[in-house]
C-alpha cells in the first residue's frame, strides 16, 4: 500500500491546514495537496494526503474513511497512479 492517500467528497471550504490537522490524529502527515480547477481556481472537492509510513496510511484509511467532515462523508483510499491517456481538454476556438 502506498503512503499517499486519495481523499474524496471534501467540503469546498476545507483548507490544507484543516485537512492536515484531521489526518495528523492518525500519524505524521508529510504533505497535503488540494487540487484546484485551472480555469476557475476553485477547489475540486478532493485531495491527496501523504503519510510518513505505510502503517500510518493504513490507520488513516481505517479511522477516517466514511467519517463526517463539515457535513460531508469523506472517502479515504490508497492513491492509485494516474492513468496515461484520456481525452484531451477541449479548448475554446475563439
Amino acid at each position: 500500500m502506498s503512503t499517499k492517500l486519495f481523499v474524496g467528497n471534501l467540503p469546498f471550504s476545507l483548507s490544507e491546514a484543516n485537512l492536515e490537522e484531521i489526518f495528523s490524529q492518525t500519524g505524521k502527515v508529510v504533505s497535503v495537496s488540494i487540487p484546484v480547477d485551472r480555469d476557475t481556481g476553485r477547489k475540486r472537492g478532493f485531495a491527496f494526503v501523504e503519510m510518513e509510513n505505510q502503517s500510518e496510511a493504513e490507520q488513516a484509511v481505517k479511522e477516517l474513511n466514511g467519517t463526517n467532515v463539515d457535513g460531508r462523508q469523506i472517502v479515504v483510499n490508497p492513491s492509485r497512479p494516474r492513468e496515461q491517456g484520456g481525452a484531451p481538454r477541449k479548448r475554446n476556438s475563439w
